[in-house]
């Protein structure tokens, strides 16, 4: 890394407010860990929850730094601060000595482009309603990323302006400037603006005093309710470079997981588009007992201008079988197709040309936004299908009509990063649906949905148990509330 020029613009360029800021970040600095300490029951949210959006092997950009307590809870394996503070660069550098830390103002081209990135994730913690031109300092941040960078902004809401300026009078917290305050939606706007896609939001801290534990319990159990979040003091806004079409034609593997399902291999290779240039077909045999192994086998050879190939599974389950396909798979995109043909194979090169469209990171089907087939869906489960995508949606923070449709795609890349990061979830979803959609939640891919027209089956027997299964999903609510949401 070069050094840049720890004053960037010189003095009379800067303007009275930014002096006056600068000078203020100063006096301050000394007094901001014994600040921290006090309140460190927020802090501890703050940090605990950006340690869960941002993965440990990431390279991680903090703008406006201050003394570097941000970048020492997150221990990411390069770590880059910079702040207008030179009072308080000089304690993050004492205090934090495996990390780059550079006075400057991140307003000036001239510190930004000085600074060797790109980065895997650039944070901005209540440092955008500092700025004087923030749609122009966003917009420097490109050269910074790469496609896969995600730009993270913290902020206080503006609901809480008035109980703050209460708070600094009672001594309860560090004084500040006044800033521009900004509601979530400007600050989306502008980042829109800057050429950034926003991918979700998230709302905490609806108390950020701890009070003999009232707060830990309200905060788990009322601060994530739609209508109720909006009052936390902490918005979270995660954006990522908006992306430009794929010049490349990636590859695909298509993993269809198959038990019992005889009568409908044929047809899954044989009304299959050539919508890319490589495709592989990989059927994944879960001991079935009606013939569906040995079809496999008659069906490679019927089709020997396809690349296909069988895999007997090991363990119990589309999830295991899903899981086991796309570590075995051998393309760059990963797409499941479930062997009853409930969603068609023609149906693909939607998933597809979004995918390469940059629409989505990871793709994921909807069959409740067409009208189906009479046959398709039983009543009840079409209820519980539209109950678990409201649930869903306030959890991952991201819109889904459908969250238990069979075909989703994502990257070969990214799905080994959702495997490598399976611990924090276990794997404990039979059906593979969660499993992909907590770890690409939690990875801040964004998600996209294709509509596809739901067919009833032709061939065999639906194997989801309605009670059973449905309970099953229930469970899984509450799993992801305590570890997405009450953490």
């Amino acid at each position: 890394m070069s050094q840049p020029d720890d004053r960037g613009l010189s003095l009379k360029s800067w303007s009275p407010r930014k002096i006056e800021m600068r000078d203020f970040a100063d006096k301050v600095a000394p007094q901001r860990n014994s600040w921290i300490a006090r309140n460190r029951f927020y802090y501890e949210d703050h940090y605990r929850y950006l340690d869960f959006v941002i993965p440990h092997d990431a390279s991680v950009l903090d703008l406006g730094c201050g003394t570097g307590d941000l970048l020492n809870a997150l221990k990411p394996v390069k770590g880059v601060g910079i702040d207008l503070s030179e009072v308080a660069i000089e304690i993050a550098r004492k205090e934090n000595p495996d990390f780059e830390f550079f006075s400057g103002d991140i307003e000036d081209p001239t510190i930004l482009s000085a600074i060797d990135g790109p980065f895997d994730v650039i944070v901005l913690s209540d440092t955008i309603g500092m700025l004087e031109d923030i749609a122009g300092t966003l917009k420097l941040l490109q050269p910074l990323c790469n496609p896969g960078t995600r730009i993270i902004v913290s902020y206080y809401s503006q609901l809480w302006a008035p109980a703050l300026k209460i708070a600094e009078f009672l001594g309860l917290k560090q004084k500040q400037l006044p800033l521009n305050w900004l509601s979530a939606e400007d600050i989306q706007q502008l980042l829109l603006l800057a050429d950034f896609d926003i991918i979700k939001r998230e709302w905490r801290q609806l108390i950020p005093k701890r009070f003999f534990g009232v707060g830990t319990i309200v905060n788990k159990l009322f601060g994530w309710l739609p209508g109720i979040r909006q009052l936390c003091l902490r918005n979270y806004i995660v954006a990522r470079p908006t992306p430009s079409k794929n010049k490349g034609l990636p590859s695909v593997s298509v993993i269809i997981p198959c038990r019992n399902e005889r009568g409908n291999i044929e047809d899954a290779v044989r009304r299959m588009p050539r919508f890319c240039k490589e495709i592989e077909l990989l059927f994944v045999e879960g001991d079935s007992i009606d013939g569906t192994a040995q079809e496999i086998d008659r069906v490679i050879h019927l089709f020997p201008d396809w690349n296909i190939r069988s895999l007997q599974q090991t363990g119990k389950g589309k999830g295991d079988a899903v899981r086991q396909g796309f570590t075995a798979a051998q393309n760059n995109v990963l797409m499941i197709l479930d062997a009853d043909l409930t969603v068609s194979p023609e149906a693909l090169p939607q998933f597809y040309h979004a995918f390469v469209a940059g629409k989505g990171e990871f793709i994921n089907g909807s069959r409740l936004i067409y009208p189906m087939d009479p046959k398709a869906m039983r009543f009840l489960n079409l209820l519980a299908n539209r109950a678990f995508s409201v649930l869903f949606s306030w959890l991952l923070n991201q819109r889904l009509t459908d969250t238990l449709c069979g075909t989703k795609v994502l990257s070969k890349r990214n799905y080994e990063k959702i495997a490598a990061s399976r611990t924090y979830f276990g794997e404990f979803d039979p059906f593979g649906d969660y499993d992909l959609l907590f770890g690409a939640s939690k990875l801040n891919l964004k998600m996209a949905e294709v509509p596809i027209r739901y067919a009833a089956r032709t061939y065999g027997e639906t194997q989801i148990s309605r009670f059973s299964d449905g309970w099953l999903l229930i469970r899984m609510v509450f799993f992801a509330w305590r570890k997405m949401k009450a953490f």
